[in-house]
């Protein structure tokens, strides 16, 4: 007898036989991944001892770092936490709030124009004075408009004299004695500062020779300055020398460093006559007829005429933090001290001030500032010194918002979910010195506080002064070091996230 196989019979058979062979010879992986545990991605994460290593950073080089809770101070994980290294421009962040604390978010400088006679048929019968308050920000586009201002109130003619004051803060003619002379991140100050207290230097082959011209440059203004002068000399190094005479800037510069053309911003070294040269000079410009300047000591008499408010406190701040300002940084840290009821006379005695500061009302241990920028190199703060500073401020406190916004992924080409990582930070370089603190927002919304301090002394110590600039491996070195900085946060994101 035969039997009828049905549809659902053949299928049936069918479906046995497949499965049969499956089972004889199962696949090595599953089809479907399997679930991850909740804390894979903290599992995936490098050990810091790891990610220290493999920066490279050479034998001498120290390293120390501290990561904590940012709002109840608790400590994640540490290196060597109580070394003491120079925090370079993370310096800056004390220095900001320092300021805010002793000066208020209100506070805006002022530089002011006065007159200590009457005005007749547009002649002012008595002294024109120029009066600093330290403005940082002050440039040759805020004079110009002091200057059209003054024309405008109908002086054409001054008949005293032209008196000049800087004494709002210390003159002080190098930020760090121990930098390059001719670098312009290491100006003068005092209480009239313009353009950040340097002067543009531009040539340009014309023949045999060279055109050059020392400007006080902005985006609507480029007037000339005798103050500042230089001389092309024959000779290889070292590229530019200085000297001073009578208070004014005299250079030299290397025929054979200059090429065809180029320009670049020299310090200042006497900022109240360079200012008070170029106001003459845009002066003379609105047709005002003024003597020549005298920088006097004498406290400022008459009736102000005139004067330019600079932007308020914390504006000031978030760009001194942002470009990493060092003539903002130590104006504002001198200002605070100096509004303490203290008048320091050097950066140094004004950074002990602001050390007292910070131990006393930021839980510091023995922070060791030697200025308030961070560019001296005998600066000292550790990792933890730092993060106590940042956790007394708190994620919520006026530091943060003021602090530049750093995008993980982009600076070290982090994986997937790298952009959540919100981080607000102070970087801060020096030859062979590297450091980056503040706060991170983990993508779940914990708020941590860190600081990591990289330094090789040893290679640092060992550059001539005239190389400081830009001295073999120091731009490599401070590259690797910056990396790990970043990758450990990627880790303590990981690793730490709520």
């Amino acid at each position: 007898m035969t039997s009828a196989f049905t549809r659902r019979d053949i299928l049936a058979s069918l479906l046995a036989t497949s499965a049969s062979a499956a089972c004889a010879n199962a696949p090595e992986t599953s089809p479907y991944p399997n679930p991850r545990p909740a804390n894979a991605q903290a599992l995936a994460a490098p050990a810091s001892a790891r990610l220290i290593n493999e920066a490279e950073l050479g034998a001498s080089a120290k390293v120390g770092f501290v990561l904590a809770d940012a709002r109840s101070g608790e400590i994640l994980e540490a290196h060597n936490p109580v070394l003491a290294l120079p925090p370079a421009s993370v310096t800056k962040s004390l220095t900001a709030i320092y300021a805010l604390s002793n000066l208020g978010v209100n506070y805006r400088f002022r530089t002011k124009i006065l007159a200590d006679g009457p005005v007749s048929n547009g002649r002012l019968n008595g002294n024109l004075w120029l009066v600093g308050g330290g403005d940082p920000t002050l440039d040759t586009d805020h004079l110009a408009t002091l200057a059209r201002t003054l024309r405008n109130a109908g002086i054409r003619e001054v008949a005293g004299q032209f008196y000049v004051q800087a004494q709002a803060l210390p003159y002080i003619q190098y930020i760090d004695p121990s930098q390059p002379e001719h670098v312009g991140y290491n100006p003068a100050i005092s209480g009239l500062n313009l353009n950040f207290n340097r002067v543009h230097f531009e040539w340009k082959r014309a023949g045999a020779g060279y055109t050059t011209t020392m400007e006080a440059r902005t985006d609507h203004h480029r007037p000339s300055v005798r103050n500042a002068r230089m001389e092309i000399v024959n000779r290889d190094l070292p590229i530019y020398t200085y000297r001073e005479h009578q208070n004014q800037d005299r250079w030299t510069v290397s025929r054979q460093a200059l090429g065809n053309a180029g320009s670049r911003w020299l310090p200042v070294r006497h900022p109240d006559a360079y200012t008070a040269e170029v106001f003459r000079s845009l002066l003379r410009a609105q047709g005002v007829t003024i003597s020549a300047p005298d920088i006097t000591t004498t406290p400022a008499q008459g009736q102000v005429i005139t004067e330019h408010t600079s932007e308020a406190l914390p504006v000031i701040l978030r760009d001194m933090l942002k470009y990493s300002n060092n003539l903002i940084a130590e104006v504002a840290g001198l200002t605070a001290t100096v509004a303490s009821g203290n008048r320091p006379n050097t950066l140094r005695a004004s950074a002990q001030q602001m050390n007292a500061w910070s131990d006393r009302s930021l839980n510091t241990r023995r922070a060791r500032l030697a200025d308030h920028s961070g560019l001296s190199e005998a600066s000292r703060l550790s990792a933890s010194d730092m993060v106590r500073a940042l956790t007394e401020i708190g994620p919520n406190g006026p530091l943060r918002p003021l602090m530049k916004e750093i995008n993980l992924k982009e600076a070290n080409g982090g994986g997937a979910g790298s952009h959540r990582i919100d981080i607000r930070a102070k970087t801060g370089t020096l030859n062979f010195v590297s450091s980056l603190a503040g706060y991170i927002r983990t993508p779940n919304g914990r708020d941590l506080a860190f600081a990591t301090f990289t330094a090789d002394l040893p290679r640092r110590a060992a550059i001539a002064r005239n190389d400081r600039e830009a001295p073999s491996g120091a731009r490599g070195w401070s590259r690797r070091s910056r990396a790990m900085q970043l990758k450990l946060i990627e880790r303590w994101s990981a690793v730490y996230d709520a």
